[in-house]
């Protein structure tokens, strides 16, 4: 038995990728939307693994909590501090995060874009940054670099990963790869970067997806940037690596974010 928990969570697609997983391998799948109440993650969590649950993946606004409830985590979860994946295994709760890997391989697999040696530029200090900066660091960039409006917030996480960071309005175009880990495409809103900057990338990336174009991609779009990409790939990526944790088995990711986007775009 397997389940997405969040709240909302109706809008998830989580059941139709892992579905789809699940027909390339010939596995009958169990896989549900669980709605857990604001302030009952754990207790709802708990019970679901009670019941015999072997994974659940973790959306808004529950990872924080999800990286509390672990037993054990994995590197990747531990330097995210924050966890989407959970597996009972060995008699303890293993807490993964799958995001970043997931980033990586959409834009490595599915662009056919090699992120080794480009000089990376991550817009955000939130969470969703937090998640990918350690894989993106695995594939040995030349350099990379956060941006973010408030400047404590940053200059911490930087620190942290010993990257560099920059305000919004000091950012120069110098970088391949700009990355928007920034909620801001959820509310229409485009960013302060100049278009000198997207001008000079070879790749706009934005982790939030839509059936249109994101204002990021706009920006990116109308300032020249050649190659263009929202968050979709990214989503059906780390739930590739979810499946891959429970199942020991390695989906292909292009026919279902193929499909996941026709379904997308018919609405």
């Amino acid at each position: 038995m397997f389940a997405v928990f969040g709240n909302p969570i109706a809008h998830s697609r989580s059941p139709q990728i892992h579905q789809a997983f699940a027909a390339q391998e010939g596995r009958e799948l169990i896989y549900e939307r669980r709605l857990a109440p604001m302030n009952e993650f754990a207790a709802t969590a708990k019970a679901f693994f009670a019941a015999g649950g072997i994974g659940a993946n973790v959306t808004v606004p529950f990872k924080h909590e999800a990286f509390t409830l672990a037993d054990k985590l994995t590197s990747r979860a531990e330097a995210a501090k924050a966890v989407n994946t959970l597996f009972w295994h060995d008699g303890c709760l293993l807490g993964d995060n799958t995001d970043g890997v997931g980033l990586v391989q959409a834009i490595e697999e599915l662009l056919s874009f090699s992120l080794f040696n480009q000089h990376i530029l991550l817009l955000g200090a939130g969470g969703a940054a937090r998640g990918v900066i350690q894989p993106l660091l695995q594939q040995h960039p030349a350099s990379l670099t956060i941006a973010n409006r408030t400047v404590h917030k940053v200059q911490s996480l930087a620190q942290e990963h010993e990257v560099s960071w920059c305000e919004y309005h000091q950012i120069q175009p110098q970088y391949d790869v700009i990355i928007n880990a920034t909620s801001g495409s959820l509310y229409g809103q485009t960013l302060p970067i100049p278009s000198a900057v997207l001008a000079e990338a070879k790749l706009a990336y934005d982790m939030m997806y839509a059936a249109e174009l994101t204002p990021y991609l706009l920006q990116a779009k109308t300032a020249g940037c050649p190659l263009l990409a929202d968050g979709l790939g990214m989503l059906v990526a780390q739930a590739a690596a979810s499946y891959e944790l429970w199942h020991g088995f390695r989906p292909d990711i292009r026919p279902v974010t193929e499909q996941m986007r026709a379904e997308m775009e018919k609405r």
